[in-house]
């Protein structure tokens, strides 16, 4: 037992309370929908903001949730927020730590709603040619006489409530985005790589790797995982990290050599 309450005394208090909070909304994600009779997800998700189903607060809100199809989705965000979290919670400061990490989450929604707003057309078009047996640009012209009525907008805004998205993978990825650039030559150990990665190079590597699959999705492989979402976060968080930098918040990254 002190074992116990010495980890948990190690870890800083934003860090700390962060896990809590998101352990939280995925049990009651389990046991509230059967009280309420509807998923938490229809009301903080992150729906893009022409569906019917959108509320501005969903901008913070999805990135407390996460998928109750497994396990792994809230693992996974959460150890990289322990892992790297308190390095980082440590070199910032708390509060800068957590404008930080609600600041990638929310550009990450940002970015999401903008991929969706340059996409959702492109989505629906092929399942209305399929479903009537006509031609794209048919049901590309038949879509935007629809969305030229009321009651047509009304039915449209209905089927975007399709586009949903939840997780913190977003501001997740704004805190490894941070670790690289503050300790730069830090050496982390990956899974199935016998050797050493800089955090630098680590942290390319998913941004290009981030990149490449969404650019397929965005040519119609969509793999159900927001990956532009992710490069928000990181896009949002180097900013951050660029203005700090330039305005002298940070000057060394540590031991390991600062940006």
């Amino acid at each position: 037992m002190q074992s116990r309450g010495s980890f948990f005394a190690q870890i800083p208090p934003v860090t700390k309370n962060l896990i809590i909070i998101n352990l939280i909304v995925w049990l009651a994600m389990f046991v509230l929908p059967r009280r309420l009779g509807a998923s938490l997800e229809d009301f903080g998700g992150l729906h893009y903001f022409g569906a019917s189903d959108f509320n501005p607060a969903q901008l913070l809100t999805y990135m407390f949730m996460h998928s109750t199809g497994g396990f792994a989705h809230i693992f996974f965000n959460m150890f990289s927020l322990w892992m790297f979290g308190m390095t980082l919670e440590r070199t910032m400061g708390s509060g800068r730590f957590l404008f930080y990490y609600l600041s990638c989450g929310v550009g990450a929604a940002l970015i999401q709603e903008l991929v969706w707003a340059l996409t959702w057309e492109n989505t629906f078009v092929p399942l209305l040619a399929n479903m009537n047996g006509i031609d794209f640009p048919e049901a590309r012209e038949g879509l935007h006489q629809l969305m030229a009525t009321p009651q047509g907008k009304a039915v449209v805004s209905g089927w975007l409530n399709t586009f949903v998205t939840i997780g913190a993978s977003g501001a997740i990825y704004g805190v490894l985005l941070a670790f690289g650039m503050l300790f730069p030559n830090a050496p982390l150990y990956l899974f199935f790589i016998p050797v050493p990665v800089k955090a630098k190079w680590m942290v390319t590597g998913m941004c290009v790797i981030e990149l490449l699959i969404g650019l397929s999705e965005a040519a119609g492989r969509p793999d159900g995982v927001a990956h532009f979402a992710h490069l928000g976060g990181m896009v949002f968080g180097f900013l951050i990290m660029l203005y700090w930098k330039r305005s002298g918040t940070f000057n060394r990254g540590g031991g390991y050599g600062g940006y």
